[in-house]
Formats: C-alpha cells, structure tokens, sequence
C-alpha cells in the first residue's frame, strides 16, 4: 500500500489512497527539472515577478477551498488554514517585489579594472516537506527559487497528496512553464535516488531531527548543499514586569495553535518567580476553557492532531513525564471514546533535568512551565535544550528584552508576541534545529551562485 493517502485525522477514515512513484517517474521527474532549468534560468525576473503575483492571486481565489483540504488531510483548524494560505500569498508577493534588488549584483572596489559578485541560479533544487504547514513550507522554498531561476523537484509529506496536487495545479494555471516545477510521490529511499543525482545541485528539508541527519547524510556523501529547518523547542520567557494579562494570551496562542504542531510553538513557558502564580491561573484557566471541536468549522481553535500515531507518541511523552514527577496543572491526553487522532491539551510543571522530556520536544497541545528565580535563571532554563530555533520575551521593558535576547541561543527572538513567520524576515535556527534561512533578504541567498567577475584590462 502507498504511504501517500489522505487520512482524515478527525474520523479516522482514509479517504484517498494515491499510488508511490515507480523507478521511471523518478528519472522522468528529474530530467524535465534538468531540461526546464536551461530555458528557465534565461527568463527575465520581470516575466518572473508577473507569474508569481499570479500565483498569489490564485492562491487567494482558492482560499477556501485549499483551507478545507488541508483541514481534511492533517486537521488544521480551516480558520488557521486560511491564515496560512495569505501567508503564502505574502511570500510570492515579497520576492515577486524584492527579487530584482535582492539579486542585483554587488560591486567590489578594487585598485585597477573592475570586480563584481553576479547572484546565479545553480539548477535543480530538491524540496523535502512536511504535513504542518503543507503550503507555506512548499512557497518558502519555491518562491524565491523560483525567482532565482532555479528549478525544483518536490517531495510532500505522505499525509498531504491532495494539497501536493493542488499546488501544481496553480502553478500550472498561473503559467509556470512545464518542468519548473515537479511534484514527486516518492519514498525516502527515492528521495536518497534524487539526491545521488548528478543533475540536482541541493536539498531543503523541514522536518524532524532524524529526517535531517538522514538527508545530511546522503547529501554530504554527495557534496551537495542542503538548508535543514529541523525541530524546535522554544522558551517563551514572562519577566516580572510583563503584562500577565497579554502574555497569558499570548501564550496560549504559540502554544495552541495548530494543535501545538509547529517547530516554532511555544514549548517552554518560563515565568520569573514573582509571577508565576499569576501567570499560572491565568494560563490553565484558559486551557480548562478549551474545547476540541470540527476543524472544518470556522470557530475551532483546537482541532485534532495531525495522525494517531502522532498522538500516541505525545501521549507517551506525556506518561514519561507524569511517570518521572513532572505534576499535572490541567489533565489531557488521548481521547479514545472517538474515532480519530483527539488529544486534550494538558499542562505541566516541576519538569527537571532528570527527566526525558527535559530536553525533548513536545510537538503537540502540550504545555511546560518553569518557574524562574530571575532573568539570569530563565536564561538559563531557556539555552539548556539541543534546540535553537526561536524563542520569545514578554517585558515592557526594552533595554530588557535586548539583553535577554542577545544571551538566547537562537535563530530568532521575538518580543511581546509569540514566535511567527512573515515573508520579510528570515527564518531559521541553529545548534539541532538546523541551519540556513528561508524567507526575508536571507531566503534567496541558499541556493546561489555567487560568481566573481574580475576585470584587470
């Protein structure tokens, strides 16, 4: 059976079964990529730029109807879904506008004649990605590569063919020419196939830690260049002069949303002791508050988790925890009572280094506080984690919140907000999150090639 089906996490029922890529269409796939990319990389950006807000424009149009499949395939409440549907609109639109500038070639003084660095594309160019954010994670790789002229390969998350499909299909009916874009149902030993091949100059994945050292592995045996946005496991810092009020809210949204799936989540609340209680009440009284609901109605905050056997992994990290001494604030777990992959979202505290799930990450609705003596100690807590993706600081004080997040070990820090994404900015982390950015001014720049025109006549 192909591992590429829909399998509506809200009921249980599979409801499309789609078939796993043979040998030829590997080769096939490859070969258009390779092909396209020698008429491609010639196409002015302006041409570029026009078919990109064309994309938007499409993307937009469908909004509804990719919200409901996404909430179909992987549970995503259809609110959120179209939030992050004009996210990806944002982001074709930002390199559509910027590309030419972002490109623009850098000039270099020298003593005599002349020298400049010209921004090429290198060619085709493998995606890896997961079942999230299953547009937004497609348009922060193919926007700007596909401004860049590089052509792309796409492997989707097995959880998600329907959106796979139907983001060639706009790219289609936007115009972009045959090859530029090819979506692959293929598996992991394929994909290891794809990277192998001479033809294909890198690799961007976003996924778990070890899809990435698996994709490492294969690409550095390969020498090929590969941008990894690997897992996460971000503090969300509450200093003692915080607006409780905003930070509780703010807290439950990074935490929450999506079901609490997202790299970036807020996976570490760490409040400074003179109010913790506060913050505390607060937080758990709105999680007793929260109900799981229909993720296709518009009003569902907390829909189901993306698979069972992502809840059954949660829950098993929940019972490690519970097991070890961690004590619970508000009790959830797995819903067995009804068909599908239901997880309550429940809250934890008195989680110490001696425990597992310390140091793991929680990719699910499930919350840890920690209670710091100062700020020293909340940074502390904050950088004692394999993780460095983003983190975020609730103060009203700005001298602050600079020293705070000028002593996180990061990728990105966010202040009195929970950590998020925008197609200005560049994402990314480092330590075992990963390393390379996508998105903003950074985002075009992973896969260039960076040629030096010397001129001494």
């Amino acid at each position: 059976m192909s591992d590429y089906q829909v399998n509506n996490p809200a009921t249980g029922e599979v409801e499309a079964t789609y078939p796993t890529a043979t040998e030829q269409d590997i080769q096939r796939v490859i070969e258009q990529a390779d092909t396209a990319y020698q008429d491609w990389r010639t196409v002015s950006l302006s041409e570029r730029s026009k078919l990109l807000h064309k994309i938007a424009d499409l993307y937009l149009e469908r909004k509804e109807e990719l919200a409901r499949i996404v909430a179909t395939e992987m549970g995503k409440p259809v609110a959120q879904a179209k939030g992050e549907i004009g996210l990806v609109a944002d982001i074709f639109r930002y390199y559509a506008d910027n590309a030419e500038q972002l490109l623009a070639p850098n000039k270099i003084d020298v003593d005599t004649g002349s020298a400049s660095v010209e921004k090429l594309p290198v060619g085709v160019l493998l995606g890896i990605m997961p079942w999230n954010y299953p547009h937004y994670q497609v348009a922060r790789f193919a926007a700007p590569n596909f401004m860049a002229g590089n052509t792309l390969i796409l492997k989707h998350a097995p959880q998600c063919p329907k959106t796979a499909e139907v983001i060639v299909d706009i790219f289609k009916d936007a115009g972009l020419p045959e090859g530029v874009y090819n979506n692959v149902f293929a598996t992991n030993e394929q994909a290891a196939t794809i990277i192998e091949d001479s033809r294909v100059q890198g690799i961007s994945l976003t996924g778990s830690e070890r899809a990435g050292q698996a994709v490492a592995k294969v690409a550095g045996g390969a020498l090929k260049k590969v941008v990894l946005e690997l897992g996460g496991s971000d503090a969300f810092i509450v200093a003692a002069d915080a607006d409780i009020g905003k930070a509780v809210q703010g807290a439950i949204s990074g935490r929450f949303g999506n079901t609490g799936q997202a790299c970036n989540a807020a996976k570490r609340l760490i409040v400074i002791e003179s109010v913790y209680d506060d913050f505390v009440k607060g937080f758990t009284d709105a999680v007793r508050d929260m109900s799981l609901a229909d993720p296709l109605d518009d009003g569902t905050f907390i829909g189901p988790m993306s698979s069972k056997a992502a809840a059954k992994n949660l829950q098993e990290q929940l019972d490690s925890a519970i097991q070890a001494g961690a004590t619970v604030l508000v009790e959830g777990g797995m819903v067995k009572d009804k068909p599908g992959a239901w997880f309550k979202p429940a809250v934890l505290t008195d989680v110490d280094e001696s425990m597992d799930v310390y140091r793991q990450e929680l990719f699910g609705p499930v919350a840890v506080i920690y209670k710091a003596r100062d700020v020293d100690h909340a940074i502390q807590i904050a950088n004692d984690v394999p993780f460095g993706l983003g983190a975020s600081i609730q103060t009203q004080d700005a001298e602050l919140a600079a020293q705070i997040a000028d002593k996180l070990e990061v990728g990105m820090v966010t202040i009195n907000a929970p950590s998020g994404s925008e197609a200005n900015t560049p994402f990314g982390g480092v330590k075992r999150s990963g390393f390379g950015r996508e998105l903003g001014n950074l985002g075009i720049t992973e896969f260039l090639n960076y040629k030096l025109i010397r001129d001494k006549s």
